[in-house]
């Protein structure tokens, strides 16, 4: 028995030595992510495009997500197939370098709207392959009996930094420009590449790789299609993703044309939101498993907050509201990930984790500039109503496979459906 399966509690993932020193590695390079995310945003919405600006941040959205989709077979294959180790390695510098060119074009004042398109594509590009195989990677390095409570704390490390970057991005903007904070970003890969030279593959937990042959980079589509909780669960993911996970549209909006507020202010709603990311991550790590109603109940707070969100009269009352969105959030995306993972089979999971990442990343494309023209075109606050729609009816095609498939009935029984 391993010492992260003997341990217990929310943090005990974190016995595990080499879990412990890729969420350390993986926190430094998180807060240079959202930094530059922050950055990205504000110099695209302020700077860069003078009519708009909502639509131009859309596009940008749609540009660096889309490539989740448009490249699902072969990097969900890539993922189950080469050594994530490596595979990670040459993402991760990928992805520093692009930071590196855009930092070097803005801080020279060369930078274009079509630049950040460019950038943006090629990062979505690497983020293709990068995901599932980060994604799948934890259960390498803590195996399956704490794979669900690793999980949550990864997310969890992702949304500390989430809560750390932007905040620190708004100072930096305000002190020495955006080109600075690409720069910086640039240079925090240097601890994720780190942490992964320092892991011991001895310890790693064996898993099952794919065998390469005819038809093996659609099984994983065939896979989804034969499991109707699967479907449920993507299919909720998906309506969530692409119009209610749209943040730095609805954050950037706000401050800008509802608040009149600076950079200052957007990093730290950005960050405020990610307060409730983290305490929902927290609570994720300590449930034993997720589970379908979980995920319903996550929807229809996640549905209620953008909608209360939408009416809030100060930058302060909105930022409070962001924390509740940030927990229904946070509980939606790293159940329904836990929830996946622990419910597909091992040769597959590369595969069907970049179905997952696809469709809750990859749905931006559709979402996000239907949320941008709207913003731009009524205003923000009736961004918001999307993803409060969309909040609820993901909540419907939760209830709808609790009726059909598991046999749920409004006053709570249940049974088998054979």
């Amino acid at each position: 028995m391993t010492a992260s399966t003997a341990s217990t509690g929310t943090f005990r993932a974190l016995a595990n030595h080499n879990f412990r020193l890729w969420t350390v590695g993986g926190i430094v390079s998180n807060v240079g992510t959202w930094m530059q995310r922050t950055a990205q945003d504000w110099l695209v919405l302020t700077e860069l495009a003078h009519v708009n600006g909502a639509s131009a941040v859309g596009v940008v959205m749609a540009l660096q997500f889309g490539p989740l989709a448009l490249l699902l077979p072969f990097s969900g294959f890539a993922a189950d197939y080469f050594d994530r180790r490596l595979l990670l390695f040459c993402t991760q510098a990928a992805s520093g370098l692009l930071a590196l060119g855009l930092g070097l074009l803005t801080v020279l004042g060369l930078v274009q709207l079509w630049h950040v398109y460019i950038f943006a594509f090629l990062l979505g590009c690497v983020a293709a392959f990068d995901s599932p195989a980060r994604q799948t990677f934890i259960g390498e390095l803590v195996g399956e009996a704490d794979l669900a409570n690793a999980v949550a704390l990864n997310s969890t490390s992702f949304n500390a930094a989430r809560m750390i970057g932007p905040a620190v991005a708004g100072m930096l903007i305000t002190a020495v420009g955006t080109g600075w904070v690409f720069l910086i970003n640039a240079a925090s890969f240097v601890a994720v590449i780190g942490s992964l030279c320092l892991l011991r593959p001895a310890d790693f937990h064996s898993r099952v790789r794919a065998v390469r042959s005819r038809g093996s980079l659609v099984d994983g589509f065939r896979y989804v299609w034969r499991r109707p909780d699967l479907l449920a669960v993507l299919l909720m993911l998906f309506l969530i993703g692409a119009f209610g996970l749209n943040f730095p549209i609805f954050i950037s909006t706000m401050s800008v044309h509802a608040f009149q507020a600076g950079s200052g202010e957007y990093g730290v709603l950005s960050s405020t939101m990610a307060i409730g990311s983290v305490v929902g991550a927290l609570l994720a790590a300590r449930r034993a498993a997720p589970s379908v109603p979980l995920l319903i109940g996550a929807a229809l707070l996640f549905g209620a907050g953008c909608a209360l969100a939408a009416v809030m009269p100060t930058t302060w009352t909105f930022g409070t509201v962001l924390v509740i969105i940030g927990v229904a959030a946070q509980t939606f995306t790293t159940s329904s990930n836990s929830l996946v993972q622990l419910s597909t089979d091992s040769a597959m999971r590369g595969r069907v984790v970049a179905l997952l990442l696809a469709i809750g990343v990859g749905g931006t494309p559709l979402g996000a500039p239907v949320v941008g023209w709207v913003a731009d075109v009524a205003g923000p606050r009736w961004a918001l109503g999307v993803g409060a729609a969309a909040g609820l009816v993901a909540a419907l095609v939760g209830v709808r496979y609790l009726v059909k498939h598991v046999g749920w009935r409004p006053w709570g029984r249940f049974k088998t459906v054979t």
